[in-house]
């Protein structure tokens, strides 16, 4: 168990907002469809790898139960 780092709420909190973040990605590419430029593929490349980075990380962390409370 990690003494240190983010409790549990706070790891089911970014999970959240992160799958909610892959959530919007993925909307605005529903809504506008895929981009022509490299401005708009650099934009939902860093969008998809941090959200999807943090889902990840963060999932992993749950799953281990490697958090404060320990719960």
């Amino acid at each position: 168990m990690n003494k240190y780092g983010p409790t549990r709420g706070d790891l089911k909190f970014r999970l959240a907002f992160s799958i909610a973040g892959l959530a919007a990605v993925v909307a605005a590419i529903a809504y506008r469809g895929w981009p022509q430029g490299p401005g708009g593929w650099e934009a939902i490349g860093i969008a998809a790898l941090f959200f999807g980075g943090t889902t990840l990380w963060t999932a992993i962390k749950l799953i281990k139960k490697d958090h404060p409370d320990g719960l």
